[in-house]
């Protein structure tokens, strides 16, 4: 990414789009005001602007002018100030997603294929990474519409959603992203306390650190979180690669599943769902981070294979290890008592190398920051989506309100890691599956043949935009479905009950079909009556 992360208004004085000239001069700190009067310097060089209207403007005008933070939040980024100083080539966005996903919450979440599942290394493995691998194709289509539209992810939503209903998807995509910000403090937690001599560092102690250094990150914005997520990757591969080669030796890879029939094949959709899930919770987020890259250069197929790329490498290499960790705790009592699920057995898996080893796994422990970081950045964007009063509060102050949730929310779970995972993520996998089948057949139905396909400079209009009858009435169906198919710890619903002893997760594909069967006539008559 280039430095200039941020344009300066000399180059974005004129709205190419609308053919007018704004003067950002003199303009007071008003977030709600029109995206073509948004200021569009490089925040990075304090520059005061005339004083803002009320004590509160001022005093987070001044906050972001002197430490340099990120002022934009929900507002467009114009087609001027999308440049190729801005944008990403190819192999950056792989990179990209490579460093936000090689982390040790993933080989964690492996480990639950054997441990919970009762899975052997093949099954397990094959589930995860296919898994993955599908939930990552919607990330990859929804991370192109940031350099399309110049909109962040969820503004992109209301296009489909309609003004009211994408309310709640937000309310659905921040407890995903706390939620999962939280899964890695603990997990960093755990690491740390275990790399420490006899436990003398609290696992409490640990969730709090990761969770300063993600706030340090994120607060400053989209210009240090690029230039993290850059070199991230690299520390972290490289005591991977150190894992995979000290533990390797140890994993049970001829391990076989200790359940059998229709409960096996329960138990292998439930833990593909899971995978599954854990991909495509990036999706809500994709386009968030590539706002300011020019489409006429990154073009959404290029974003699409980039992302698919990324993801694809990094849920593979990590998720191999996690399974492999786990094949091997029959077989080796310390990883035993550290346990699949758990930050714990990483650290055992370095036992070996000693006083190295514990270096090794301060640095697994710490590169967690890096997959914590995008869900923490876009809590910050996604809180303004939700009305215009919390529009008006800054995006860094948002922010830091994300990173006090999620850590109140680690430290009062940081003993149930594993049914967290089990149970969390598939169900807030549910609706962005919702979501990805309404948005694919909107565009592909319904848009295709328009010119423009989407206006996006309506982004704020709410007149224009769609009432969302047709996208809620489907997204309550498809939950529905969603609902009669799901297994989880709390709850197995009437149809996955069908499948195995302990039920099959099938939540996600007969919500897809519903919604996705649901949704073509409500929207042709929504279309027809409604004109928008």
């Amino acid at each position: 990414m280039s430095s200039n992360e941020q344009i300066d208004p000399s180059n974005s004085a004129d709205d190419v789009e609308k053919g007018t000239s704004t003067s950002t001069s003199g303009l007071p700190h008003d977030p709600l005001a029109s995206s073509s009067k948004i200021p569009t310097r490089d925040v990075t060089i304090p520059i005061l602007s005339t004083p803002p209207q009320n004590r509160f403007f001022t005093f987070t005008a001044r906050i972001e002018n002197l430490f340099g933070l990120e002022a934009r939040g929900i507002h467009r980024v114009l087609p001027a100030e999308q440049t190729a100083k801005t944008t990403l080539s190819f192999l950056q966005i792989v990179v990209l997603w490579f460093s936000i996903n090689t982390a040790p919450q993933n080989i964690t979440l492996a480990s639950l294929g054997t441990g919970v599942y009762g899975l052997g290394f093949v099954d397990a493995t094959l589930c995860s990474v296919f898994g993955a691998v599908v939930g990552a194709l919607p990330v990859a289509y929804t991370a192109g519409w940031g350099p399309w539209s110049g909109n962040r992810t969820l503004i992109c939503a209301r296009f489909t959603m309609g003004w009211w209903p994408v309310k709640f998807c937000v309310i659905l995509n921040l407890v995903i992203l706390l939620g999962y910000s939280m899964i890695d403090a603990v997990v960093a937690g755990q690491m740390l306390s275990a790399v420490s001599p006899n436990g003398s560092l609290s696992v409490e102690v640990g969730i709090v650190v990761s969770a300063v250094l993600t706030f340090t990150v994120t607060t400053f914005g989209i210009k240090i979180f690029h230039h993290y997520e850059r070199f991230a990757w690299i520390p972290q591969t490289f005591v991977l690669l150190i894992l995979a080669g000290t533990a390797g030796p140890k994993f049970d890879i001829h391990s076989k599943s200790t359940v059998e029939g229709s409960t096996l094949a329960g138990n292998r959709l439930s833990f593909f769902s899971i995978c599954l899930s854990a991909a495509i919770t990036y999706a809500p987020i994709a386009a968030d981070f590539f706002v300011y890259c020019d489409p006429k250069i990154a073009s959404r197929w290029k974003f699409f294979a980039a992302t698919l790329l990324g993801l694809s490498l990094s849920f593979t290499f990590t998720f191999v290890i996690g399974a492999g960790l786990a094949s091997g705790i029959t077989n080796n009592s310390s990883w035993e008592a550290a346990g699949a699920g758990s930050g714990a057995l990483i650290v055992a898996g370095f036992e070996s190398l000693g006083g190295f080893g514990q270096f090794c796994s301060v640095i697994a422990a710490l590169g967690l920051i890096a997959n914590m970081v995008p869900p923490t950045y876009s809590c910050g964007i996604d809180f303004q989506v939700l009305g215009r009063y919390p529009a008006m509060v800054p995006r860094f102050l948002w922010n830091t309100f994300g990173v006090v949730v999620f850590t109140v929310c680690a430290l009062a779970g940081r003993n149930d890691l594993s049914e967290i995972f089990t149970n969390f993520l598939s169900l807030m996998g549910y609706w962005v599956v919702l979501w990805i089948v309404i948005t694919l057949e909107e565009e592909f139905l319904f848009r295709r043949r328009k010119n423009p396909t989407f206006v996006w400079s309506d982004w704020d209009k709410q007149e224009k935009l769609p009432l969302g009858i047709a996208a809620f009435v489907a997204f309550c169906v498809g939950w529905v479905g969603a609902i009669l198919c799901m297994s989880q710890y709390y709850f197995i619903g009437p149809l996955a009950k069908m499948v195995g002893s302990e039920g099959g997760d099938m939540g996600n594909y007969v919500g897809f079909a519903w919604a996705g069967l649901v949704y073509p006539g409500l929207r042709w008559w929504e279309l027809r009556r409604f004109r928008r």
